[in-house]
């Protein structure tokens, strides 16, 4: 273990784990400690953290509201990339690391440090996202993953080295589950969830209601968007944050966006998670409602070949790097189009397109009617059907000389 270290940023967020280590990086690395903390859409109380750092032995604390920036500079361009992980997960934790680690190595850099360090374990997708992205933007800095180096195993050993070095901390060994939030999700995994056979307690859930005890009566809600943005929710301009926000309330109160997954980590450990993303699941369904009629068809199946690829960037951690950046720029490219409103219906856990529109609409009804036209001349179908099945068909005249 290297001790030249002269002073660190941690990523801190006041509880047990980086309480114990911001006291253990002084104790053991004899550096000064910057406390960093990110507001990410949490919705934690961050009061109070500047003196409680400052007691556990940080010579500074950064509080940085980063809210606007993580929905309209990560969350968005995921949105335009429709990317979901292993075809359910919707990337509530993966997408706010990046932006987390970005800011961290900025604060480094203003404050003239050589370290960084985080709070992830040796098991999780966390450490990867963390430090690939340091490796991408800052090479330089050391990183130091105290559970990768200490002698700590878990949980209660971290509540008797806070008692004896005298950290002050609120935890208790009882710890049901662990959870992380931001503005597009929050994340339940950890202590009984690890078997997958059991269900969740309703009282767990804190974005929405379950749809039993959702309303009777359906909402109604339009959202427009603008180069497959989001920017307007029934006539009302917001911006992304607050777009994100709205649609939090709005699909929480109709049980919208849970999900309970078993998801593979990039270490190779299969995971439970369980995740509640009411906002996020009501963006990803318009906007791929309104590409439906806004994207030319073969360019929306390449695009849906690449979003697969997005996703597993984006859940591996690897943001800052040129293959995601190549996918964006395809992404947004794509984007030109996605103009319009959609039409939705929220009802008991459901999320349902009513109506879509917009300016620059492919869809041609005269083209799309049973009904008697003039544009589509229906015996020329029989001509396509011929020479889009020949090489099938004699394939497979081939096939039955060899049986």
């Amino acid at each position: 273990m290297s001790t030249n270290v002269q002073k660190t940023v941690l990523a801190y967020s006041g509880g047990l784990d980086t309480s114990v280590i911001l006291h253990w990086l002084k104790k053991t690395y004899n550096t000064e400690v910057v406390a960093y903390v990110a507001d990410i859409g949490q919705e934690e109380e961050l009061d109070g953290l500047d003196e409680k750092a400052r007691k556990t032995g940080a010579v500074k604390l950064y509080v940085e509201d980063l809210r606007e920036e993580f929905v309209r500079d990560y969350v968005y361009p995921m949105i335009r990339a429709s990317a979901v992980y292993e075809m359910r997960y919707l990337l509530g934790t993966s997408i706010a690391r990046p932006l987390i680690a970005k800011r961290q190595i900025e604060i480094a850099e203003m404050e003239k440090a050589d370290s960084i360090s985080h709070g992830a374990t040796g098991k999780g997708n966390d450490q990867v996202r963390f430090e690939y992205t340091a490796m991408a933007l800052a090479p330089h800095l050391k990183i130091i993953a105290p559970w990768r180096e200490w002698e700590f195993k878990g949980r209660e050993d971290l509540i008797a080295y806070a008692a004896k070095e005298n950290i002050p901390v609120t935890a208790t060994a009882a710890k049901p589950y662990s959870m992380d939030r931001n503005a597009l999700h929050i994340s339940y995994e950890g202590g009984i969830l690890e078997d997958p056979w059991n269900a969740p307690s309703e009282d767990m859930f804190l974005l929405t209601r379950s749809p039993e005890n959702a309303p009777d009566t359906a909402a109604i809600i339009e959202i427009v968007f603008e180069r497959g943005n989001a920017v307007a929710l029934n006539g009302k301009t917001l911006t992304p944050y607050h777009m994100l926000k709205e649609l939090n309330t709005l699909g929480g109160k109709h049980g919208i966006g849970r999900v309970d997954i078993v998801e593979n980590r990039l270490v190779g450990i299969k995971s439970r998670g369980i995740y509640e993303t009411p906002g996020g699941t009501i963006l990803q369904i318009a906007h791929r409602d309104l590409e439906s009629i806004t994207i030319e068809r073969n360019l929306q199946h390449l695009k849906d070949e690449f979003s697969m690829r997005y996703a597993r960037l984006v859940y591996n951690g690897q943001w800052f790097s040129p293959e995601r950046e190549a996918l964006q720029r395809m992404v947004d490219d794509s984007q030109k189009s996605v103009n319009g409103t959609v039409r939705l219906k929220l009802f008991k856990g459901n999320a349902m397109v009513t109506g879509r529109k917009s300016p620059n609409s492919l869809y041609n009804s005269a083209l799309a009617s049973f009904e008697k036209e003039e544009v589509y001349n229906q015996a020329d179908a029989a001509g396509f059907i011929r020479l889009f099945a020949l090489p099938v068909r004699e394939s497979y005249k081939k096939l039955k000389e060899l049986d």
